[in-house]
């Protein structure tokens, strides 16, 4: 007999997970949550889940640390309630910027994260645009890694906003990810030289790549207090881009990061998606806001009914492209 999915989601990001549901045409299963006045969190899951192949939906994101204990309670609440499998559905991973020692003495956080996740019962991970490939590796159950590229490619496929562009990295860590998402849009690319950037953004060396007279678009992961995006579109804007641009997957917008970025006139659009939560003083005009929920949704019918993922790694506008 075939077991039952079970959709939950958790404090941050409720939003998401009620789209997911409605895409999946499943009601969420509902959750109890309660904070003790010293901040401790008290979880129940309000119906039986024994037998049942359970998703729970939660970025490690906003308030990252009470947001990842939510979830390992959550899960030790589910294992001890006998859910067939326990998968975790990850839109952002706190902490995976911390996936390696760049000085002595310093923690991988990252897999800190993995290890702890795995401890604690889960069965499989399903992760949108981690900072970093590598960190798939930190795990030894299954992790799902869905992209964001085919979903924000979409937004200039769809507004035929094809002819003249160039993909631009805003440093030279993040050249991979621009490449791919050059390829799906069939443009060009260059980097960021970030440090000559933030010296002097009309410095000819601030750029690698030709961007005069092209429409410039700045692909990142996160955008978290958005100066790195502002300081390349300037350096764009002086190296005589038309227009910029700033693309991510992950909207963290740390202190004043939508007000740098909606002051600022060198940025035409800002196009994220919802992994987390924008609240409404974080929006503003030119931000455009893209729904991973369907992918999500259509990730968790195929892991529950044991298809493949793989071609959910395409851009639509474009299936011969693979990421």
């Amino acid at each position: 007999m075939k077991s039952t999915l079970k959709i939950i989601g958790l404090s941050t990001n409720a939003e998401l997970t009620q789209k997911i549901s409605e895409e999946l045409h499943l009601p969420v299963t509902p959750v109890e949550v309660k904070r003790f006045k010293d901040g401790e969190i008290a979880l129940r899951v309000l119906e039986s889940i024994r037998g049942d192949d359970v998703f729970v939906v939660s970025p490690i994101g906003g308030e990252v640390n009470d947001s990842f204990m939510e979830i390992m309670i959550a899960v030790d609440a589910l294992r001890r309630a006998s859910a067939k499998t326990i998968n975790v559905v990850l839109p952002y991973y706190g902490y995976a910027r911390q996936d390696r020692k760049a000085k002595s003495r310093e923690p991988i956080s990252a897999k800190l994260i993995a290890s702890l996740l795995e401890m604690n019962g889960v069965d499989r991970v399903v992760a949108v645009d981690l900072h970093a490939d590598q960190v798939q590796g930190f795990f030894d159950i299954p992790v799902d890694h869905l992209l964001g590229a085919p979903l924000l490619s979409d937004y200039f496929y769809s507004r035929k906003l094809l002819d003249n562009l160039v993909v631009v990295a805003p440093d030279h860590s993040g050249a991979g990810r621009a490449r791919r998402f050059a390829e799906i849009l069939g443009a060009p690319w260059g980097v960021i030289n970030d440090r000559v950037a933030r010296e002097d953004p009309k410095n000819p060396d601030a750029i690698v790549g030709h961007v005069s007279g092209r429409i410039a678009i700045i692909v990142d992961d996160i955008i978290d207090s958005g100066r790195r995006m502002v300081t390349s579109a300037a350096a764009l804007k002086a190296a005589g881009a038309l227009d910029v641009y700033a693309v991510a997957t992950h909207a963290v917008f740390s202190n004043d990061a939508a007000n740098v970025l909606a002051d600022d006139d060198n940025i035409r659009k800002v196009v994220v998606t919802d992994t987390l939560p924008i609240p409404e003083d974080k929006q503003f005009s030119k931000l455009v806001v893209l729904s991973v929920a369907p992918l999500l949704a259509e990730a968790i019918t195929r892991i529950h009914n044991n298809q493949d993922v793989g071609s959910l790694l395409r851009s639509s506008n474009n299936p011969e492209v693979k990421l």
